[in-house]
Formats: C-alpha cells, sequence, structure tokens
C-alpha cells in the first residue's frame, strides 16, 4: 500500500492536532487510486486526513458557502458513525444554499448583471438568475442547460435564458463564438487563429435583437436566412448554403431552414465532443480542490495539457455515463479522500500543486466571508446599485449569495475580490490577500460596529454559561472546532473577566475572525 511504503521511506509523520486524523489513507475509489498512484510513482507522500472539525467547516463552505453553526459543528464531531462524512455531503448538495452559492458562481461566469457594460436591467437579471438558480435546485443535466442557453429564443424578460446573448459586450458573431467558447469549452479569445473563429461564427451569424414598446426588453430570434422567404428565388438561396466549419475541423452545411445555434449545440454537448466534458469536468474539480487538472480552468488548449490525465479523462467518462449529472460529480469528488488530504503539506518543502498531494488553502470568497461575518455577529449587510429603489431593492437579512445582480454590491465585497462579471473569465474573482483586506478586518468601523452591536455576542455574554463555555461557543462559531488545551491557557486570562464585561469577548472574536484559520478554507 502507498501508506506502507511511505513509512518505511520514513516520510510519514504524526497528525497535527486539531487539523489533522491519523484515520488510513487507503484509496476510497478510483479519483484515489489516480491521484496516490501518480504521488507513488513520483515520490511524493500526500498529506494525512484532515481532522473531524477542518472537514466539516471544509464541506460546509465548499458545497454550500456557508459556514456551520456552532450546533452543527459540535453534532459532527459528537457523532461516532464512520459513515458521518458521506452523510453529511448528501445532506448539503440538497439544502437551499447549494442552489444559492452555485448561483453565484454560474452567475459570474454568465455575466449576470444589469449596469454597464452588460445592461440586462434588473427585471431581465432578476429572471436569468431565477432560471440558473432553478436548474441547479432541480439538477438539470448540464448538456441540457447549456443547449437550452444557446437555442432559446423570445424575450429577455419572459425567456430568460436568451439574456446569454444580451450579456455579453459585442453582439458580433465572432464575439459570441468567443463568449461561447470560453463558457463552455474553456478556450480563451486569444489561442485561436482568426480564421478559427471566424468559421465558429458562422453559427451565431444568425441572431437577430428586436427592440419593443416595453422599456430594455428586446426578442432574441433567429433572422430569416437571406432570399430564403421568397419561394421564386429559392434555388439561389440555397446556392448560397453557408459552409460551415466546427472547432475541430469537421465541416458542415447550412440549410436556410435550419438554426445554425442547435446544430452547433448538438456538436457540441456531444459525448465526442473534446471540450465539452473535459471543460465542466475540469471546472468543478478546480472549483472543490481550488485549481484545474488543467490550469487555469478555462484555458484548455494543446500546449497546456493536464497534470493528470488520467484522473480527467475518469472524471470525464462519470459525467458521460452518468448523463451530465453535475451533483453527482460533486459527491463523487467530495467523498473522495482526495479532496479530505490535510492542508498542511507532509513534505517540506511543499509538493507542486499540480499533484494535489494536501488541500490547496484559499481565502474565502468575499460574499462567503461577509455572510460569515454577519452570521456571526448576528448582524445585516447593507448593499448598494446604481440604479434606484424599487427595481433593486435589497433587505438588509438577504445573504450576499444570494444577490442575483452583479451591479448590486458594497465596499466590502469589492475590497474582497468580488468579479465585476464583465468578461466571464474565471480570473476575475480576485482572493488574494491585499493590505486593504487586512486593514479593514483589524480597523474598519464597518466590522468594529458589527462586534459592538453584535445582539448575538450580547445574548452569548448573558447566558448562564461558564466563561470556558463561552470561549469554545466562540470558537465552535468562528472555527467550526473547540479550543485545543494550549488555547485555553491563553485565553485564561481572559476566561475570568469575560463575564463581567464586553470587551474581552469582543478582542477575543475580533482575534478569531482575523486570524487565517478564518479567513482561509483549508
Amino acid at each position: 500500500m502507498l501508506t506502507a511504503s511511505l513509512t518505511e521511506r520514513g516520510a510519514a509523520r504524526e497528525p497535527v492536532p486539531p487539523f489533522e486524523s491519523n484515520a488510513s489513507l487507503a484509496p476510497q475509489g478510483k479519483i484515489d487510486d489516480l491521484v496516490f498512484g501518480r504521488l507513488k510513482r513520483l515520490g511524493i507522500p500526500p498529506a494525512p486526513l484532515c481532522s473531524d472539525a477542518v472537514f466539516v467547516r471544509r464541506v460546509y463552505l465548499d458545497a454550500i458557502g456557508t459556514l456551520p453553526t456552532a450546533q452543527e459543528a459540535k453534532d459532527f464531531l459528537a457523532d461516532r458513525d464512520p459513515k458521518k462524512r458521506g452523510k453529511l455531503i448528501d445532506r448539503l448538495l440538497e439544502r437551499t444554499e447549494f442552489a444559492d452559492y452555485w448561483a453565484v458562481k454560474w452567475s459570474d461566469l454568465l455575466r449576470v448583471k444589469s449596469e454597464y457594460p452588460i445592461n440586462l436591467w434588473p427585471n431581465a437579471v432578476q429572471g436569468y438568475h431565477r432560471w440558473i438558480r432553478t436548474c441547479i435546485k432541480q439538477n438539470v443535466p448540464y448538456d441540457r442547460f447549456v443547449r437550452e442557453l444557446l437555442t432559446a429564443s423570445g424575450s429577455n424578460f419572459n425567456v430568460p435564458q436568451v439574456n446569454f446573448y444580451r450579456a455579453l459586450q459585442s453582439r458580433e458573431p465572432a464575439a459570441v463564438a468567443q463568449a461561447v467558447a470560453l463558457n463552455f469549452m474553456g478556450v480563451r479569445p486569444d489561442t485561436w487563429p482568426k480564421e478559427r473563429w471566424d468559421a465558429m461564427a458562422v453559427f451565431f451569424s444568425r441572431i437577430e435583437y428586436k427592440a419593443t414598446e416595453q422599456w430594455k426588453e428586446e426578442i432574441v430570434q433567429l433572422a430569416p436566412a437571406k432570399d430564403a422567404a421568397k419561394p421564386a428565388e429559392k434555388s439561389a438561396a440555397e446556392a448560397e448554403i453557408a459552409n460551415a466549419q466546427f472547432p475541430d475541423g469537421t465541416p458542415t452545411r447550412l440549410l436556410p431552414d435550419q438554426d445554425p445555434r442547435e446544430i452547433f449545440a448538438n456538436w457540441l454537448i456531444s459525448p465526442k465532443n473534446p471540450y465539452f466534458t473535459r471543460n465542466i469536468a475540469n471546472r468543478v474539480w478546480s472549483w472543490l480542490l481550488g485549481r484545474g487538472i488543467i490550469h487555469e480552468p478555462d484555458d484548455i488548449r494543446t500546449d497546456n495539457p493536464p497534470s493528470n490525465p488520467e484522473l480527467l479523462a475518469y472524471l470525464e467518462r462519470e459525467l458521460v455515463n452518468n448523463h451530465y449529472d453535475l451533483k453527482r460529480l460533486f459527491r463523487l469528488i467530495l467523498n473522495s479522500k482526495t479532496y479530505q488530504l490535510s492542508s498542511i503539506p507532509a513534505t517540506d518543502p511543499s509538493p507542486k500543486d499540480a499533484e494535489f498531494a494536501h488541500y490547496l488553502p484559499r481565502r474565502l470568497d468575499a460574499e462567503v466571508l461577509i455572510d460569515a461575518l454577519c452570521r456571526i455577529t448576528g448582524t445585516t449587510e447593507q448593499y448598494s446599485s446604481p440604479i434606484p429603489e424599487p427595481f433593486t431593492f435589497i433587505p438588509e437579512n438577504r445573504r450576499s449569495i444570494e444577490l442575483a445582480d452583479g451591479s448590486i454590491g458594497s465596499t466590502f465585497l469589492e475590497t474582497f475580490g468580488r468579479p465585476s462579471r464583465d468578461t466571464g473569465l474565471e480570473s476575475e474573482r480576485n482572493n488574494r490577500p491585499s493590505a486593504a483586506q487586512s486593514l479593514h478586518l483589524l480597523n474598519s468601523s464597518h466590522i468594529r460596529r458589527k462586534l459592538e452591536q453584535s445582539d448575538k455576542l450580547r445574548e452569548l455574554l448573558q447566558a448562564k454559561k461558564k466563561p470556558r463555555e463561552i470561549v469554545e461557543e466562540l470558537y465552535l462559531t468562528i472555527l467550526s472546532r473547540p479550543p485545543t488545551a494550549d488555547e485555553l491557557l491563553v485565553l485564561r486570562d481572559y476566561s475570568q473577566p469575560v463575564r463581567g464585561g464586553r470587551r474581552p469577548l469582543l478582542d477575543v472574536t475580533w482575534a478569531l475572525m482575523n486570524s487565517a484559520e478564518f479567513l482561509y478554507r483549508h
């Protein structure tokens, strides 16, 4: 076994409490066979499995973009069922927040935004976001989801899918082709020559946009083929049949009575397509593990090969064999021991990120972070928009992962790297830490006000609990784990006066909220 061979080489080490477990690293399934097998060939020891406390926090954040409550974390840690991780995954995939959180991801890629440079207008945005979220909630097969986006026609207010075309900054056929390739094939505009884009653009050359009497409403539809509606000139029209070419080089003929978008969509979602399945399998892996098997996840090209080709091919087969059930792919990855490895590398220096020998830490998304801060303090957040009410009125108790419109935001969301939703690139979201972010968390009146006005912290202080119990409640609320013996020793001086005043409680809360353990998925 892999673990035995590592022990023989002296690479094994004791788990690091409270972050790691001494549970077996025996492969859980094919994903682990392929990842651990490659690590063995490269002589790289995998990290130990993460502890239950790390897992419960990690899987909540990765699956539903929401921290577990103190009670949820406590219940999971107390559960002695050896299958509790898999059961928790199943429950999370059915929660309302799963659809909320992944609608955010898709809204980033599909440019769901009412104002410049997209200009969808709020009611179109609401309908578009609702359609995306409903597809996720109902687990609509991914191939059907994409086909509906590409082939829909009608009013952008009544047929939300057509907003895919309206959300583009340019309506030129080549620009539409580039957006389709980026979103659903993982191909960036600068990776193909102009001739290749021109050949693909033919499939989107007959999209027509017609204004109506209603403000900001447009009908997106297929324009009639040139001269095709004139029976006397039918033969001439047939003589002008466009000779199009799919991105893989396969030629095709487009008849005047055909919708070229349907022809392209049929080619795109075919299991034999070299881009479609690979793109979404790689994106899902990147979303959950922090890095694509092909990196960046929207940069698929021949000179950027996958780090583990067999692993990516396996995920592709699973998607095809299970009819593009994305939720099943989530479940498969989340249940793997590869996903459940500790974020602390087993060796120093740490191995390359591309080998997935440990979980890759990354800062919380802006929306997830502000929702977590609001949950911890029991406070709400205010949002603003360049469009006046009532079109963009957002109740203060609305979570950030529920926001439909990329034009609605806050200073916090902008500071912490929320994407502008202008390009559809994954890199628009910036989760790199900055000095401005650190100063905001440490010194801003925004965070200080949340702490000082927190009814939740006030209730905790007034509860009939011992000082140690209050500290344990704080740790479970913020870090999803109880404090260690060493941490309790450090906090001993604060423990006695906690019942006598709010300042020690606020100080501990502030310190934990500024810790890397809170700010990062790990």
